[in-house]
């Protein structure tokens, strides 16, 4: 890290450094291409490769498998931060380094916008790098525009976490219905516009971040240079080990919190009734709720806490940040009512109600916890190692992102597969005609299974001498004749059908996809002829059970972690030995973002 550590005539807008305002634009775009990406990319990934939806066809992996790669996905993206902590501290700087890293962003959104699985996973690769090198050091360089004890640096924080929910929440509506309206790539490519605004913000401000983000090796001042040679002290060991504890808390946080891209994504598109009057809400476009609740409420939480530390009670950021993964988990609450009223009913959805509250618990604890969290690490952080910590700390972000794909897995089970043994005239006789979409101006009335379209059977199942019978819910059709499940699925259902007692007066549920295989959809020679097509189901009961399950889980977990940490805070404060005590000894706040110039 290096700065200019005399700042007495900085150039300020709303008593704040103008370099931050450069930073919240660039750090916004760069958000808005993210989180445009995240909300897409578990429901791109999850939906059929034979898809006739608004969208278009997706990756056709199961859901299980869906939230396997988005978890290392969006590890890998914050793991990254270490080497690219590493490359600003020992070669290039943090300032080249964010350049560096935008410029691999751009490449990597584009490439996203091209319909092909092999550039899918470049543009991801490139995404992940990308991060790695903009996150860290941009977040690092933020802390480097205040000094020491200035109390505007939690402000200054939290401006900045504003402006990457603005760009978050811009991303969750505009990117959500681009793609509704033309598909995927497009959303992808809309991404991908928003981070090029952002590159071209930060190179065309860089006079206002002269004195920051600068390599250390080249820093004439003695001091900075004596600070990069000399061993750690005592001091800065304890707060060294200090960070490396809240380092456990931000993955314990982001294990519960990313769940909103996983796993409470994927229940908001199939268990959430989504429909306001005749108008069905995109399943991405929640992914705004949280940046837009952040908007609202940010400066007030923030607010909240001077007024709370002005009254001497404690606010530490430990403090905050257990009281932010308490108030996080109790969201998970309303999921759990959530996922009761849906399971009330067959094929039941639950109320919209329950998704906004979730969202505003999950973002009340991170405004309390993850703004914090970052400003923390600049106070306790060794001058020679601040970009590294900042990387260890979005590694544990990472990390917590990992974990949260591992519980989101878990909370789902594994489908059962087979094979479609019914022609295509009795598949007819089981199916209704619907809107086929045949040119781009052109659509027909017609049986899916005639243009290799996807068929889906909502059903009742249960057991009879020994052999599972599927019912159609809506005319009683008994459609086991079509499919044949493998032997392992087959031994398995009977099983579950067993322990369920499924009989035709209590039967269990599931809804049966008949999906074409992709390979298979691209030889228009035999388009129509019924081949090709799997079978998948999930018995309902079962799948809800695990989810509410997963909820009541990371509900209990959470709020015992922060409660925990409640108990040990003095402990943990001593080993900071006073990092957070001088605040507002160089300024006084006067009033919202207005604060006066430093009187010494």
């Amino acid at each position: 890290m290096s700065q200019d550590i005399s700042l007495k005539n900085e150039d300020t807008l709303f008593g704040h450094p103008k370099g931050l305002f450069v930073l919240f634009f660039t750090e916004m775009w760069e958000r808005f291409s993210y989180y445009g990406m995240r909300g897409l990319l578990i429901l791109y990934i999850a939906t059929s490769a034979t898809s006739s939806g608004a969208e278009g066809p997706g990756l056709g992996w199961t859901t299980k498998d869906a939230i396997w790669i988005y978890g290392w996905y969006t590890m890998l993206v914050y793991v990254m931060s270490i080497p690219g902590g590493i490359i600003a501290d020992k070669w290039l700087g943090q300032k080249k380094t964010v350049l560096i890293g935008g410029l691999l962003l751009c490449a990597g959104h584009g490439i996203l916008a091209i319909p092909n699985k092999t550039a899918f996973f470049t543009g991801l690769a490139l995404i992940i790098l990308g991060v790695g090198c903009l996150k860290p050091n941009i977040s690092t360089m933020v802390g480097a525009l205040y000094q020491p004890g200035d109390i505007r640096r939690d402000k200054g924080f939290t401006i900045f976490y504003i402006g990457i929910n603005i760009g978050a929440f811009l991303a969750g509506i505009t990117v959500a219905i681009v793609s509704y309206k033309w598909g995927w790539h497009a959303g992808f490519g809309l991404a991908g516009i928003g981070m090029a605004i952002g590159q071209i913000v930060y190179m065309s401000f860089q006079k206002h971040l002269t004195h920051v983000g600068n390599f250390i090796g080249k820093i004439e001042d003695p001091k900075i240079k004596e600070a990069s040679k000399k061993s750690l002290t005592k001091i800065e060991k304890d707060r060294v080990v200090v960070l490396l504890l809240s380092f456990l808390i931000i993955i314990v946080f982001w294990a519960a919190f990313e769940q909103a891209g996983g796993l409470m994504s994927l229940y908001t598109d199939v268990k959430v009734n989504r429909f306001v009057g005749n108008w069905e809400i995109p399943t991405a476009v929640f992914q705004s709720l949280n940046a837009g609740y952040i908007i609202l409420f940010g400066t007030l939480v923030a607010g909240f806490w001077v007024w709370w530390s002005k009254k001497g009670k404690e606010s530490s950021s430990l403090f905050k940040m257990a009281i932010g993964t308490i108030i996080m988990g109790f969201g998970f609450v309303f999921m759990m009512f959530a996922s009761k009223e849906a399971s009330a009913e067959t094929f039941g959805k639950a109320s919209l109600i329950w998704i906004f509250l979730a969202y505003f618990f999950h973002t009340i604890g991170e405004l309390c916890t993850s703004p914090v969290s970052l400003s923390f690490i600049t106070k306790l952080a060794p001058l020679k190692y601040a970009s590294i910590m900042m990387g260890i700390y979005f590694a544990a972000t990472g990390f917590g992102n990992k974990l949260a794909g591992t519980i989101g897995e878990s909370s789902q089970i594994e489908a059962y597969k087979g094979d479609m043994i019914s022609d295509v005239s009795m598949m007819n006789q089981f199916s209704d005609k619907t809107d086929i979409e045949v040119s781009k101006n052109e659509i027909i009335k017609d049986y899916p299974i005639n243009h290799d379209k996807n068929i889906e059977f909502k059903t009742s199942v249960y057991e009879v001498n020994g052999s599972a019978v599927f019912i159609k819910l809506d005319d009683n059709q008994d459609v086991s004749s079509l499919f044949v499940l493998d032997s392992e699925s087959s031994k398995s259902l009977m099983a579950e059908l067993k322990g369920y007692n499924a009989k035709k007066s209590s039967p269990v549920h599931a809804k049966i996809l008949f999906e074409k295989d992709e390979e298979a959809v691209k030889n228009e020679i035999n388009k129509g002829d019924g081949k090709d097509y799997s079978v998948s189901f999930k018995i309902e009961e079962t799948q809800n059970a695990q989810e509410y399950k997963t909820f009541m889980w990371i509900t209990i977990f959470t709020v015992v972690f922060g409660l925990l940490l409640i108990i040990f805070l003095k402990k943990l404060k001593a080993l900071t030995h006073g990092a957070e005590d001088n605040e507002g000894t160089n300024f006084e706040e006067a009033e919202g973002f207005e604060l006066a110039d430093e009187t010494k």
